[in-house]
Order: C-alpha cells, then structure tokens, then sequence
C-alpha cells in the first residue's frame, strides 16, 4: 500500500470512531456494556491487563503492557500493579489515594508514565476502552452524572453500574438553559484520549513559585466575557481549562511533585480523599483521574520528614521504581536507546553492551553479608544463571537483605552518554568493550560532582567488569576454536556420566568393542574434576552430587545436559579448552601466520561473524586479545 493511500485509510478509520447520540442513546450502550461506564482507575486496569499476563514460578506474574520499554523491573511492575491498580479498579479506597513513584535518576519512572499515557491514549481507541462524554463538556464528563441522586438506586439495580460524582457548572448550566431539564435529549459523543489534544491526558510542572498561578491546575476567570454575563460565578465566564480539568477521566502526571509550591499541593488533598476539587466560585468539582507524581529519594526523605505534610502524605500510595539488577535486561536498555538513534555505521561488537551493564549493575549491588557471597556471583544470581549451594530460597533472601538496593549506582543516562562517546570518537567502524570501559573511565576524570572514594569503587569495578569480559572472550574465542563444540561437550559429558555411574554403584563398565569388563575410567574422571578444584578427597561426594541432579531433574521430567550443573558445565568446558590452549594460542599470537595457521584463523574468524554477531574487523580484534590474554 503506498503512503498516500495509507494516509486515506487511516482517516477512515478514525472517522470510523466516531459516535453522537443522546443520552437516552447512550443508556441503551452502557444496557449493552456496561464496560464503558467504568471509572478512570478500572479503565487503566482493563487497559494493563488487555495487553496480556504471563504467569512466571513461584506465583510471579509480567504484565506485558510494560515489557516493551521497561526491563528488569518485573518484580516491582508487579507489585505496582497487584497493590494499587488492580484494587482500585474494583474500586476499593485504594484509588482515593494519589500515585508516587518514588526511585533514583534515570531509573524508568518517567519512562513508566510516557507508557500509560500512551496506552490509554490507544485504549480509548478499542472497543473495549471506548469513552463516552457530554458534548460539548471542558472536562469530557461522564454521561451518567446527569442521572439525579435520587434515580441513581434504580439505575444501579436496573443496569448493573454504579454512578459516582456530580455535573460540573457548564453542564448543569446547560441542562437547565438550552434542555429545559430533559436529560434524555442531552447530547453525548465518543471522546479520544490524546495528551496533544489535552482529552482525558494532562501534565503539570512545576516553575517558578512567584510566577505559576493555581488556575494552571483548576482553571481561571475569563475577564473578557465578565462585563457580558455579570458574575465570575457564571459558568460561562470560567475556562475550565486547567490540567485537572482536562485530564478528568484518566491520568494527570505530576511532574517532580515535591518541588512544587505548597499551595498547588492542597487541591490534591480533597482530589485523592473525596474525588473534587474546588476551582473559582464554584461548588467543589468531581473529577475521576489518576494523579501519578515522581519524586528521588532525596526529596521524599525531606517531604516526610516536614509535619505540615502529613495530611497529603497519608493520601499516598509511595511504590519504589530501583534501577534495574539484571545484567540481561540492563543490555537490553542499551540496546533499546541505541537503536533509537541515528548511527547506524558504526558496527558494536558483541560483549560491548553486556560489559557496560556488568559495570553498571556491580555499581548498584550492595555487598551481601553472607559468606561466599562477592559481588560478581551475586550479579549472576540475580540474572537467574544457577549456582550451585543456592536455591531459590537462598536467592530470595538474598533480595531482601537490603530494602533499599538498587537505589543508588551508575544511571543508564550516564552509560549510554559514555557509549555514545565511544561510538563518534575516532571515526571507528567497529566498538568493542574495551574501548566502551574506556569510555567510561574517561568519563570519570570528567565527573566532578563524585567524591575521591566514590570514583575509586567504580574505576575498581571497571576492573572487574574487564575480568568478566576476558574470560568472555577467551571462552567465545575457544569456543570457535572447537568444531562442533556442542558435541564435543555431551560427548565427553556422557563418558564421563557412564563412568560416574558405574563408580558409585559399584560396578564394572562394558568395552564398546571389545565387550570386555573394565574398571571406571579414573584417569578420565579426574582430568574433567581437577579443572574446578575438586580434590581426591572430594571426589565421591562430587560425583554423588551430579546423580542426584540427574535423578532431580528427572522427577520433573527434564532432561540432564551439561550445563544443568554449573560446576560440571565449567568443568567439560575448561578440559575442552585445555585440550586445545596450545592451538588458540599459537594461532592467535602468531605473527606472520603459516598456510594452515591462516586457514584456521579464517575458520575461526568466519564462525564468529556467521554465529556470534562479529564483523570482520572486531573479529580479527577479538582473536589478537585473546591471544594476547594467553600469552600472559
């Protein structure tokens, strides 16, 4: 389909949604689906859960409405979701509370706001979020508000919904003047929710005190139409234009909310409890919205810490939104923000964005206090690679050692503002994760708002994020050094297994060939074991231990591998890699290469651009540092 004829399609069918009617029209609609009646907090529920649930172990649940841009925030997403939207849309007093989310810079808050700003700016534009207003209403009310007090008994038993708050002046104003008090002829449209259009969407910022007027939040005094309709009470001569009144509905975000002057935080107080507020000469005005504000810890602390502030304070719902502690999703981060941009010939190596994240992640870990625990072991937990000796008990105690982890440490704006650095710098065609941590190093001397000991612990941990990223390498380089790695690996892991079996049940094995009985091979054993560590003395417990994974695995119906158990997994890889050191080695440092040496490197070198994502020129790169890391 060309553009143009996009284009076309498109207005059809956004002239498709549109729908007037009266009110006696729209009662027939909510007869049908009740749906549409709901209130702006059960409306947002309905829109999160549309997008899909996928029930994760252990009782988790990931709302897919967020995995698009928010990573490695599951668990907090969850709770988010389980205690305060899930139980406000069945409309318990949980949604008389005003939103905070509370957390560090950069750490998706804002990002998590954009989201369901644009969701509901989608989901009023579904059948199922369809939302209908009075025509011609500055606040797009609900329909049913016209129903009096007295009927509003009749009409829950009748159709099922209950009616919540009161006509704003203009539309009682209207009812009586141009309908004589005939709500069934009151005309009702289809409303869509847009933030640019200033429909069901609103955002407030706070500026300078001695400059922002209240009207920005509840509206103000039209003084040109005062001398024509003679009262500032009159309806008419009020625009309801502020950002409660546009944003009734759905969702108002207030922008750094603890920064604002205290005036503009006392119409929340009446907004979150009692669902009004009060604006002009006018009665107290129902409003049905969502006020989301975000805040940093800092400012928070100080916010509670002032006596004058416990009133609103109590009207709140504070959800922490930390940094996000996983290595694989802070990747993923990166790799999202630079796909948004325009470099697009500059070529990064795989392991540049992993070792950035390894570096940021580290920054954000507080140390464990349990012994065995370091840092980079306590990473790859999190990331949900196994270790042996910890269970998911152990992992979830260890997640709850330190309320407050992942509420300081290196921002994803500063690694990717590094990266990005990396990228332009030199006019490179290719990155890899060497020039990325010194980017960051670099970035460090530049910092001047760290303190001496602060920047010491990061330049420490770029050090250990370049350990990671050279046994990565060395294990990538190895790996396409082995043909068939994978099955060179299950090969040796079931001799190995055979010959475990038959050592701790006591019995002899059967020659292949031969048919003849033997011993347990214990040469073969051990050359696997000794590669961990594991000591003569060590060795039966060892072996009993990979049994009874096999047998665990087992009852649950999965089958054992050679990365089912970590130790052995590292154990078949580093004898792999032992057996061919010498060749990777030679191969990789030799300067003036001979004919078979150059075949070989061209293998190698073709593996890494066909299966791992290289390019020819961070592949040759790769292979010069690994021969260099060997040669050490």
């Amino acid at each position: 389909m060309l553009f143009l004829d996009k284009l076309v399609d498109y207005r059809e069918k956004e002239h498709q949604l549109h729908w007037e009617g009266t009110f006696a029209d729209y009662v027939e609609l909510v007869r049908e689906h009740p749906g549409i009646a709901a209130l702006g907090h059960e409306r947002i529920y309905r829109m999160i859960e549309s997008a899909g649930i996928e029930e994760r172990e252990e009782g988790r649940r990931e709302y897919k409405f967020f995995s698009s841009a928010l990573f490695g925030l599951e668990d907090d997403l969850q709770t988010l979701v389980e205690e305060y939207f899930r139980p406000a849309a069945q409309r318990l007093d949980v949604r008389k509370r005003l939103l905070l989310l509370m957390g560090p810079v950069s750490g998706g808050k804002s990002t998590l706001v954009a989201l369901l700003k644009k969701g509901l700016e989608q989901f009023s534009r579904t059948d199922e979020g369809a939302v209908y207003a009075i025509k011609g209403c500055p606040m797009q009310e609900e329909p049913l508000h016209l129903v009096p007090h007295e009927l509003r008994g009749d009409f829950h038993r009748e159709f099922g919904v209950k009616i919540e708050g009161d006509l704003c002046p203009v539309c009682r104003m209207r009812l009586e003047t141009e309908f004589d008090g005939r709500i069934e002829n009151m005309p009702v449209t289809r409303v869509l929710f847009s933030e640019a259009g200033r429909v069901g969407i609103g955002t407030f910022a706070p500026s300078d005190p001695k400059s922002q007027d209240i009207a920005d939040l509840t509206g103000s005094i039209d003084f040109s139409t005062i001398s024509q309709y003679g009262s500032e009470s009159d309806p008419r001569a009020y625009r309801f234009d502020g950002e409660l009144n546009k944003a009734n509905r759905g969702l108002m975000e207030f922008q750094e909310m603890l920064k604002c002057d205290e005036k503009f935080l006392w119409n929340l107080l009446s907004l979150t409890q009692e669902g009004n507020f009060k604006a002009g000469r006018f009665a107290l005005i129902s409003a049905d919205e969502l006020i989301v504000a975000h805040t940093n810890e800092t400012e928070y602390r100080s916010f509670i810490a002032n006596k004058k502030n416990e009133a609103l304070h109590s009207r709140m719902i504070v959800m922490r939104i930390p940094y996000n502690l996983k290595v694989s999703q802070e990747e993923r981060i990166y790799t999202k923000l630079i796909e948004q941009s325009n470099i697009q010939n500059v070529h990064i190596a795989p392991g540049a964005l992993w070792t950035s994240a390894v570096f940021s992640v580290l920054s954000r870990l507080k140390e464990s206090k349990k012994p065995g625990m370091d840092p980079v072991k306590k990473m790859y937990l999190y990331d949900g690679v196994e270790m042996d000796g910890v269970n998911s008990g152990d992992l979830q105690e260890l997640k709850k050692e330190f309320q407050d982890e992942g509420m300081s440490g290196v921002d994803p704006r500063y690694v990717i503002n590094r990266i990005s650095s990396a990228l332009i710098k030199g006019d490179k065609k290719c990155i890899n994760a060497l020039d990325v941590l010194k980017s960051m190093k670099e970035g460090l001397d530049q910092h001047a708002s760290i303190t001496k000991e602060e920047r010491e612990r990061l330049l420490n941990l770029i050090t250990l994020a370049r350990k990671e990223y050279d046994h990565k390498a060395r294990t990538e380089v190895q790996r396409a050094f082995v043909y068939s790695f994978e099955e060179s690996a299950h090969t040796m892991l079931n001799n190995y297994l055979d010959n475990v079996e038959a050592y701790c049940n006591g019995f002899k094995m059967k020659d292949p060939i031969t048919e003849e009985e033997r011993e347990p091979d214990e040469k073969l054993m051990r050359a696997i074991e000794e590669q961990i560590g594991v000591t003569e003395n060590q060795k039966k417990a060892f072996r009993e231990e990979i049994l009874i994974k096999i047998s665990s695995l087992a009852r649950r119906g999965r089958k054992f591998d050679y990365t089912s158990h970590e130790k052995l997994k590292e154990a078949i890889e580093k004898k792999l890699f032992e057996d061919l050191k010498d060749v990777v080695k030679i191969t990789t440092s030799v300067k003036n290469p001979d004919e078979n040496q150059l075949k070989r490197i061209n293998e190698v070198s073709g593996r890494l651009i066909e299966h791992h994502g290289y390019c020819a020129v961070c592949a040759n790169e790769l292979m010069k540092y690994v021969g260099s890391l060997l040669n050490r």
